[in-house]
C-alpha cells in the first residue's frame, strides 16, 4: 500500500520509522512518500499562506502549492490517488472506516494547517475525514493515526490476522484483558482459566469479559456490534452480576 502525504511539516512523520509501522517500510508491505507542500509555491520566499477573503483571524493555507503538488503526482503515478484531506468537518473515523481504507492499494493525505485550507482544493479530495471532536494544530497527527491504523489492516503487516482481529473496535467490541509472567503480582493474580490449557473455556472467559468491558466502558458500540445468541445470553448474566455487585 502506498501513502502519499502532502504536508508543511514532513520531519512530524519520523516517528512512523519505529516499530511495527517502521518494519512494514523495511519489507515494502507498505511506502510513504511525504511532499512538502512549500516546496510547491512559485514565489521565492516559499509562502504558502495568505490573509482571508472577508478578514477574520489566522492565515488560510493556499490552493495553487497544493493543485501543482498533486499534479506533480498524477504526472508520477499516471492517475489521482485516492485522496483524504483531514479537517472538523469530516466524517468520523472509527475501525470500520480504517478497513474501507485498507481495501485501497493508494492514498494521498492533505494535511490542514493554520485556519484552513482555500475552500478550491475540494475537487481534488474524495474524502473528508475527522478523527474527533477536537482541534489540532495541523492534520499531522491525524495522517500518522490514519497511516498506522490502517496499516495494521494490510496482509503482512502484522504477524496473523488474529492479531487486529480481537483487538478493540474491530469486531465492534472492547477487547478483552491481557495478563503475562508472572502469575502472581504484588497479590494480583492470573485469572485460572488462563493457565487452564482449556482453548474452549479460554474462549469463553475471552468473549464474556469483551462484552462485560463494552458495557460497562462503551455501552453505545452494542447498539451496532453483531451479537449472537449466545452473546445475548451472556449479556443478561453480565447486567444480573453487575445488578448483584450494587447490592452487595
Amino acid at each position: 500500500m502506498i501513502f502519499d502525504v502532502l504536508t508543511l511539516f514532513p520531519e512530524m512523520f519520523n516517528a512512523l520509522n519505529y516499530s511495527i509501522i517502521g518494519r512494514a517500510q523495511e519489507q515494502k508491505l507498505i511506502t510513504i512518500n511525504l511532499y512538502n507542500i512549500r516546496n510547491y509555491t512559485t514565489n521565492k520566499h516559499k509562502k504558502v499562506d495568505d490573509y482571508p477573503y472577508g478578514g477574520g483571524a489566522g492565515m488560510v493555507m493556499q490552493a495553487e502549492p497544493i493543485y501543482n503538488c498533486v499534479d506533480d503526482i498524477k504526472e508520477t503515478y499516471g492517475y489521482k490517488p485516492y485522496t483524504v484531506f483531514l479537517t472538523p468537518r469530516g466524517k468520523r473515523y472509527d475501525q470500520e472506516l480504517a478497513k474501507e481504507l485498507s481495501n485501497r492499494k493508494h492514498i494521498m493525505l492533505i494535511c490542514g494547517h493554520y485556519e484552513g485550507i482555500d475552500e478550491r482544493i475540494m475537487p481534488l479530495v474524495d474524502l473528508e475525514i475527522s478523527i474527533g471532536d477536537f482541534v489540532l494544530t495541523g492534520g499531522e497527527l491525524a495522517s500518522m493515526i490514519i497511516i498506522d491504523s490502517v496499516s495494521r489492516l494490510v496482509p503482512g503487516v502484522l504477524s496473523t490476522n488474529v492479531s487486529f482481529e480481537n483487538e478493540s473496535f474491530y469486531n465492534g467490541l472492547l477487547e478483552y484483558p491481557q495478563y503475562t509472567r508472572p502469575r502472581e503480582f504484588r497479590g494480583m493474580k492470573v485469572p485460572e482459566v488462563l493457565l487452564s490449557g482449556n482453548h474452549k473455556d479460554i474462549d469463553e472467559w475471552r468473549r464474556y469479559q469483551s462484552l462485560k468491558l463494552t458495557y460497562i466502558k462503551r455501552p453505545d458500540l452494542l447498539k451496532n456490534a453483531e451479537l449472537t445468541k449466545e452473546d445475548l445470553r451472556m449479556l443478561n448474566m453480565i447486567k444480573k452480576e453487575i445488578e448483584m455487585e450494587k447490592e452487595m
